[in-house]
């Protein structure tokens, strides 16, 4: 079944909500080489601004995936996960995601589109507090390979 593209401009209700912790993104800084301190120093972050320790800028793609997922697994979308490539991923940030933030994202389908026999859906997920603050549009693109 191919990608339906009947599904650009679509857009998924928010998720449940994410809790960031200083834990996880200890872990998540450790494991992508961030060494900035403020990942890991709580009272350092603070006499930076932050109310807490702040996650490296690609911590979202943590939440931006799970949100991502609305799609992929909808069976209407027509989306075979075996045969799809992580193509593309962007950020812009309007604050740091801070250890105690409680975080949602609702996805939204910007575009599908076939090209050399292969289908390309971009998303772009609105990450946002419970309480409605913007904190990060993650963009992705991924190809979804067409038959052999």
């Amino acid at each position: 079944m191919p990608v339906n593209s009947e599904f650009q401009g679509r857009s998924y209700p928010p998720t449940a909500p994410y809790g960031v912790s200083a834990a996880k993104i200890r872990e998540f800084a450790e494991a992508v080489g961030a060494t900035d301190p403020v990942h890991v120093d709580a009272d350092l972050a603070r006499s930076r601004g932050y109310s807490d320790v702040i996650a490296p800028p690609t911590f979202a793609v943590l939440i931006a995936q799970q949100c991502d997922a609305q799609l992929v697994a909808d069976p209407e979308a027509g989306i075979d996960y075996s045969r799809v490539v992580h193509g593309e991923q962007k950020f812009a940030h309007h604050r740091p995601l801070t250890a105690g933030d409680a975080v949602v994202g609702t996805l939204h389908v910007d575009t599908v589109r076939e090209a050399g026999g292969h289908a390309m859906v971009t998303t772009r997920t609105e990450l946002a507090t419970v309480d409605g603050e913007p904190l990060c549009t993650a963009m992705s693109t991924i190809v979804i390979r067409g038959g052999e």
